[in-house]
């Protein structure tokens, strides 16, 4: 059984080699970036551990996100990277943040990065990560000259797209082998991601498990939601009306996602009263949430914030270290490739 064991460790090792090469890591692991969550601890915590932390800069401006750069350097001296919002209107600025200190990753979300902002981050030594939502873009991201892609399935948190990782995995897995590709969106199982890498995969991103991790900075009430929670509580934002776009994004049903349907409809009402104005009715549904994330995750109100949380919430049972979460993620995987081979 030793020996059984020792060559499942190997045959692990091989199918994660070229993630956890990329990262510089010694697990092709990535904490996803959680605005709120993803700070300095967190980030630091995951890459001593072996693993690879991710500052979210979410809305963060360029002082800031150089302070916590720093900051995250002063906890730990392995890698880390660093998710950038296409969208921010001081992307430049963040972008040249970077580059000045030396960050080793740059993850762009939300968006396409331009070809300027991969140029520039690239020519000065960084690795660009990018999001492929599917086939045809992340063809078109490594042709821009992204050195990474994630894949993230609908089963994720937060922010979200309309495909499930395992319909994305089977689209751009067989056909993406150029750079290496993560897999994120509903895992916190070793055997599940193991399942990616034998189709392709170089490792795999999780957000859920870590923001319920002893290190995390969340709230103590925001941790108890999440061993609380089943998958099925995990759901995406609900639109009303179709001339009102609501951005998906998944977490925990509470008291303040009811409101926001009540709020959609009073919106709708006052807009076809003539109250409103369309531009005004869409800002009205779009700043229900302004703050909510902060106070779910900082304050603790996790009955009017917004709980983000991804369909894994179910499997979160204990409130553990980050060492202790990549452990057992190594352990499940190994088990499993050993058990096959005593089957066979």
């Amino acid at each position: 059984m030793l020996d059984l064991n020792a060559a499942a460790q190997s045959a692990y090792d091989a199918l994660t080699q070229r993630g956890a090469e990329f990262l510089g890591t010694e697990h092709a692991i990535m904490a996803g970036a959680m605005s709120w969550v993803s700070e300095r601890n967190l980030v630091a915590a995951m890459s001593n551990a072996g693993g690879f932390g991710v500052i979210a800069c979410g809305a963060m401006p360029p002082a800031l996100l150089e302070a916590e750069i720093a900051a995250t350097k002063a906890l730990t001296s392995k890698p880390f990277g660093v998710n950038l919002i296409t969208m921010h209107p001081e992307l430049d600025a963040l972008v040249q943040v970077c580059v000045r200190a030396g960050v080793g990753h740059v993850v762009f979300a939300g968006g396409i990065p331009s070809a300027t902002h991969i140029r520039t981050a690239k020519e000065n030594g960084a690795k660009i990560i990018a999001f492929a939502p599917a086939l045809v873009l992340a063809k078109r991201l490594v042709k821009s000259g992204v050195d990474a892609l994630v894949i993230e399935g609908s089963e994720a948190g937060g922010h979200i797209g309309p495909v499930s990782l395992t319909v994305l995995a089977q689209e751009i897995l067989p056909h993406i082998r150029e750079v290496p590709v993560f897999v994120a969106g509903g895992l916190a199982r070793g055997e599940a991601i193991l399942g990616y890498l034998e189709m392709g995969a170089a490792g795999a991103q999780l957000g859920t498990l870590f923001a319920a991790s002893a290190e995390s900075i969340a709230h103590e009430n925001f941790k108890k939601a999440f061993l609380k929670a089943n998958a099925r509580d995990a759901l995406p934002s609900v639109q009303l009306d179709e001339r009102f776009p609501v951005i998906p994004v998944r977490g925990l049903m509470n008291e303040g996602t009811k409101r926001f349907m009540r709020h959609q409809a009073e919106v709708l009402r006052k807009f076809q009263d003539g109250e409103l104005d369309k531009n005004a009715a869409q800002l009205e549904i779009e700043h229900f949430w302004a703050g909510a994330l902060r106070r779910a995750v900082i304050e603790g109100d996790v009955e009017n914030g917004s709980v983000m949380a991804g369909q894994s919430v179910g499997m979160v049972n204990e409130i553990l270290p980050v060492a202790d979460i990549l452990a057992a993620l190594r352990s499940q995987a190994v088990a499993a490739l050993a058990a096959r081979a005593q089957r066979d």
